[in-house]
């Protein structure tokens, strides 16, 4: 059998209800991530061939009591609620549809006044600026933004390429840490991110609590951590970098969230979530806007668009684990019924593994790094279980449109 990378499963399965593999990687803490995945986890599909995601999406639909759960979340907030108009909560996010959502809802429904916090993309689609800026000007919000530093970003990335073809490390780094240490160091007591990434494919169990693990945002012991795939030694001592310099993408201090008190919890337990329904509050709410053409890679136009770095990642994860953002959108799709399984395996027949050419040398340029370096280390990582060349093409040895893979 030929060898499996990144400890992913060797047997290759599909959901019967959705498009999803068991090949889709469930979250880790990003400062633990390394190019050989020890101990990392793949979705769960059991042997009714029903993966972790669509078992989820079934509670979701009828086994959730949301009426009682909103009333969990009003007298949660009624206890931090604010009553000198301070900040009593944060909203990470870059104004996308579901950040717009969460901060909007936070402040017009639940009657908080949420301080969103953003860790800006690392580059800027002017469509995804458009939002960001609509998000704070429309929605009305007031905002943090952390502008990092370019060199220490720049090499980070192009590190995470090199060490792991994870090209939006430095982003997720960023987006996860930021608004914790935030709220821990301005003393505001409650972190509010969207949907738990459980409902997407973590073990079914992670749904059951409001609360972010800290093990996503904290840890107390630097010789742990891993950034861009290597220790913060070698990037001091190899490439550099001083601590002072990492600092941002850094966990916080684990004694500094206990001591401040505290909370990041998800919107997304409390209120059902639905991104399709999340895109159309945002266009009313905040004037969000999709963008002007198709997203390469899938068929969507309004999902994670804000950065132009953000198509190559789900490039590599189709070369990595077999899936690109077709088979997301369409997963999820197929959970909510906005889409067949029949239309969804088209549209990933059609649109996965796409090469996203319209950003691509914009990136190159960005991160210094030559076309000929990436192609290169994108045959290096495709695992050797996934993926064939057929006179001289790289194809993937089972897909769900494949004959073996419907008759699963």
């Amino acid at each position: 059998m030929p060898e499996a990378y990144f400890n992913l499963p060797e047997e290759i399965r599909f959901c019967r209800l959705c498009v999803m593999s068991n090949q889709r990687p469930c979250s880790i803490p990003e400062f633990t991530h390394t190019r050989e995945r020890k101990g990392a986890r793949y979705l769960q599909i059991d042997d009714d061939n029903v993966c972790d995601a669509c078992k989820h999406n079934m509670q979701k639909g009828g086994v959730i009591d949301w009426k009682k759960r909103e009333e969990e979340l009003w007298e949660l907030l009624e206890k931090h609620r604010s009553k000198d108009g301070s900040h009593d909560c944060i909203c990470p996010g870059s104004g996308g549809k579901d950040s717009a959502y969460a901060a909007h809802v936070l402040k017009y429904k639940y009657r908080m006044n949420p301080l969103t916090v953003t860790w800006p993309p690392i580059l800027y689609t002017t469509y995804g600026h458009e939002n960001f800026m609509n998000w704070i000007k429309v929605g009305g919000f007031d905002n943090i933004s952390f502008n990092q530093n370019g060199k220490v970003q720049r090499t980070l990335t192009r590190l995470s390429i090199r060490n792991m073809l994870h090209p939006f490390q430095t982003f997720i780094l960023g987006q996860k840490n930021l608004a914790p240490q935030i709220a821990a160091r301005w003393g505001i007591p409650l972190v509010f991110f969207g949907e738990n990434e459980a409902e997407y494919g973590n073990p079914i169990a992670d749904n059951e609590s409001s609360m972010r693990s800290n093990s996503y945002y904290a840890m107390n012991d630097p010789s742990e951590i891993y950034l861009a795939g290597v220790s913060l030694k070698e990037l001091e001592e190899q490439h550099g970098l001083t601590r002072g310099d990492l600092a941002p993408y850094l966990p916080t201090d684990p004694k500094l969230l206990e001591n401040s008190g505290v909370q990041v919890r998800y919107l997304g337990y409390y209120n059902k979530w639905t991104p399709q329904e999340s895109y159309y509050y945002a266009v009313e709410h905040t004037g969000f806007k999709a963008r002007p053409f198709r997203t390469q890679g899938t068929y969507s136009k309004y999902s994670g668009i804000d950065d132009k770095i953000d198509d190559l990642h789900f490039y590599t994860t189709h070369i990595k684990y077999g899936l690109g953002r077709a088979s997301y959108d369409a997963a999820m799709e197929i959970r909510n019924n906005h889409l067949t399984r029949e239309e969804g395996v088209a549209l990933v027949k059609r649109f996965d593994g796409e090469f996203p050419d319209r950003y691509f040398d914009d990136v190159m340029q960005y991160l210094e790094m030559s076309r000929e370096e990436f192609f290169m280390l994108s045959d290096e990582f495709r695992s050797p279980h996934l993926w064939e060349k057929r006179q001289g093409e790289w194809k993937l040895r089972k897909a769900v449109y494949s004959e073996d893979a419907l008759a699963d």
